[in-house]
């Protein structure tokens, strides 16, 4: 079912839904955002290169606000498919980068100029989550997939489960707008292992209507929650929080991806 400009919302207090903030909260990363002072250079020049190379139409970009947080959700097959983002849109956005792209010169350029936040294995998710809390926190984009890695399926469906720290996030800052995006025919331009591009074939980029945590938090459809329940969640126990706001976390995420899905993500 797509996330999207739902009404008949339940009504609950704005003391509620601070107090359930609180919880959810992720805390920021102890070292600072990166620093990218090249990056109205390279915004200046890359998207026109790319966008003359590759062949990407953009549905919904519109959508995108120009200023403020937002998270911008899509399904992930192609290394190509942060640049197809990056490309069309028309402001900063932050993606977090693994390691080793900092670890060779010519990636390592691209990301520290384009401002991408390098995490490090060894730290693991949480570390991940806190630096991109911290772009949210700035009023800044935040590009996310919420698969966590690129499909290794051979054949399509290519578009696995999502993990839900793309619902964390989302929970923490709960009035920032998630977007669902489907990135459509980045595999065939580069999948997997390829070493070569195919430059000719099209690459459909859609952004959907979006919806933040508070407001899928009460909607029926989403997470079915009134004033009652997310009081008694509140309320309880750690581990009794952990386990209710676990399976929020999971349906929010199932949902959001059903929404990339439904926006032509293969």
């Amino acid at each position: 079912m797509q996330i999207s400009g739902w009404e008949g919302m339940a009504e609950v207090s704005e003391a509620t839904m601070e107090a359930l903030r609180k919880i959810c909260l992720i805390p920021g990363a102890p070292t600072p955002l990166p620093k990218s002072p090249l990056y109205s250079l390279f915004m200046s020049t890359l998207p026109i290169m790319f966008r003359s190379i590759f062949r990407l139409r953009y549905r919904g970009i519109e959508r995108i606000p120009r200023k403020g947080a937002v998270i911008i959700a899509a399904n992930h097959t192609s290394h190509i498919d942060p640049f197809t983002i990056i490309s069309g849109a028309r402001r900063r956005i932050h993606y977090l980068a693994k390691d080793g792209h900092f670890e060779k010169l010519a990636t390592a350029i691209v990301m520290k100029t384009s401002g991408q936040i390098r995490t490090h294995r060894e730290s693991g998710a949480a570390d991940a989550l806190s630096s991109a809390s911290d772009v949210l926190s700035a009023g800044l984009a935040m590009g996310i997939f919420p698969e966590g890695t690129r499909s290794r399926r051979d054949e399509p469906p290519f578009l696995t489960e999502g993990k839900t720290g793309v619902a964390r996030l989302a929970a923490s800052h709960p009035n920032v707008p998630v977007f669902p995006t489907a990135i459509i025919g980045a595999r065939s331009v580069m999948a997997p292992g390829d070493k070569s591009i195919r430059f000719w074939k099209r690459v459909d980029i859609t952004y959907g209507k979006s919806v933040t945590w508070n407001e899928w938090l009460v909607h029926p459809a989403g997470g079915a929650q009134d004033n009652a329940s997310l009081q008694a969640i509140i309320d309880s126990q750690p581990d009794e929080q952990r386990d209710a706001l676990r399976g929020l976390y999971r349906r929010f995420t199932d949902q959001l991806m059903g929404s990339i899905e439904a926006l032509g993500a293969p």
